[in-house]
């Protein structure tokens, strides 16, 4: 069976403090920085399935985002942009530079588009794995109205999410990990882990705080988008079986260099599909020209 502890072996944890923030981060690999920002309920290791892989050929950062794993919860400090200066401030810590290649799922996803949005100079090509994105079609998505999804309006109420999840985080996170995955893709092992990193009020806080920014989100990224395109590259992908094409067509309008994919899986793409995804962020960095990597052996 594959070795998916954490961190995997050659990675040092490292911790910076940043922007206000005491951050924590998996720091290890070769070749052309990459960072991985992981969604919620999840931390850094999110990313363990596939690390080893990308580590032969890029410089890996896999940061804990603020309010989750071993990074500080403060009560402020969300809003995707000034997550984005979290991930900046870090690497200047690490004293790490030169061009970046930012890969975010679900939140993370949202720090990786504001990041190319809101503060570009050093991102050499973005990764946006199944999530919609505030400003372009989460509002839509969050509505439930007209069928959008209940988790997002519920996730911003102050308070009340924490007190209700807290002591029952198996269950709840045994719930919604396999009703958007691939069966099988996350076994007790990971739901222990995940249940212990959100363990406690505190913890559940810090991740929901994540969805409390939303809507400022949204006004402060159409804000941006009305003063012209992104023209970082992006390569944006969708699990088959949840955002699919919806986050790709819905970048279109806004986005000069953008390719669009649809994965073989639910919304976990890196966990259900490691090898394939693997193969395929390799071989669109190796045809991206503002990206570079590592020559396979």
């Amino acid at each position: 069976m594959p070795d998916h502890s954490w961190p995997p072996a050659g990675f040092d944890i490292r911790t910076a403090d940043v922007n206000g923030v005491r951050l924590s981060a998996a720091v290890g690999g070769r070749g052309p920085l990459m960072v991985l920002l992981h969604g919620w309920p999840q931390t850094g290791r999110a990313w363990a399935k596939v690390v080893p892989a990308l580590a032969e050929h890029h410089t890996l950062v896999v940061p804990d985002l603020r309010g989750t794993g071993g990074s500080e919860r403060p009560v402020d400090g969300y809003a995707k942009s000034n997550q984005a200066d979290d991930m900046r401030g870090l690497l200047t810590a690490l004293d790490l530079s030169g061009p970046v290649v930012v890969v975010g799922h679900d939140i993370g996803s949202m720090v990786a588009f504001a990041w190319a949005l809101h503060r570009p100079d050093n991102v050499a090509a973005v990764v946006l794995l199944d999530s919609f994105l505030p400003g372009i079609d989460l509002e839509e998505a969050m509505n439930v109205v007209t069928g959008g999804s209940w988790h997002f309006g519920f996730f911003m109420a102050p308070a009340i999410p924490e007190m209700l999840f807290d002591g029952h985080q198996v269950e709840f996170f045994r719930s919604a990990f396999d009703a958007r995955s691939t069966p099988s893709t996350f076994s007790d092992e990971d739901i222990a882990y995940y249940a212990k990193a959100y363990d406690g009020r505190d913890r559940l806080r810090g991740g929901f705080e994540h969805y409390r920014t939303l809507l400022d989100d949204g006004q402060e990224n159409q804000a941006a988008l009305a003063t012209g395109r992104l023209t970082t590259p992006i390569l944006s992908i969708g699990g088959r079986d949840s955002v699919a094409e919806h986050t790709t067509e819905a970048l279109r309008p806004h986005a000069n260099d953008l390719t669009g994919l649809v994965a073989p899986t639910g919304h976990f793409v890196a966990e259900e599909a490691p090898e394939w995804f693997v193969h395929t962020l390799l071989d669109y960095l190796a045809t991206t020209s503002n990206a570079t990597t590592e020559p396979r052996a």
